[in-house]
């Protein structure tokens, strides 16, 4: 996302083209570029999410994501500065938070806009608590993996994406 509006998409085909030179072709996935096609398999047009960054990189982040057609009502940027910190939080910490966000009128919201921050054991809570879908970026790049891998996009406990209900596997 630091590399531009849209970059995950150059991102994705230099990295596929190595392992096409390289004789192994594989497909590639940027967190970046799964938590949009995510947010989009989920129909999203409205959402708030809650990023372990700076203020400035969240405005970032709100800014790739709204480039991409997908309105952010709401922010929560915890600022911490230490990747180490970030990846130590208590993975059910966004299951307060997420109390803290305008979530009116929103269709999804993001509880965790960082792969390295946990949030997984959240995503059921909230879902439970707002009734809305719930998703990180790590459960976005999950989805897009199994997608691209052409299997069962299906995860236990891991939210609406990963629910089973889109669908066997999903075309990307």
């Amino acid at each position: 996302m630091s590399m531009g509006n849209g970059y995950h998409r150059v991102s994705e085909k230099r990295l596929h083209q190595r392992t096409v030179e390289n004789g192994g072709p594989a497909p590639v996935v940027t967190s970046a570029g799964a938590l949009v096609d995510g947010l989009k398999v989920l129909g999203a047009k409205k959402v708030s999410i809650i990023a372990p960054y700076m203020k400035p990189l969240t405005k970032l982040v709100i800014e790739y994501i709204e480039h991409e057609g997908i309105e952010v009502i709401d922010s929560i940027s915890l600022e911490i500065p230490d990747n180490l910190e970030v990846g130590a939080r208590d993975p059910k910490a966004p299951a307060e938070l997420w109390k803290k966000l305008n979530v009116k009128n929103v269709d999804v919201i993001v509880a965790s806009a960082c792969v390295q921050m946990p949030s997984l054991a959240s995503i059921p809570l909230i879902e439970a608590a707002s009734g809305l879908p719930v998703v990180s970026s790590s459960v976005c790049t999950t989805y897009q993996m199994l997608s691209k891998l052409n299997l069962k996009t299906t995860a236990p406990m891991a939210g609406a994406l990963l629910a089973g209900k889109l669908g066997a596997t999903a075309s990307h």
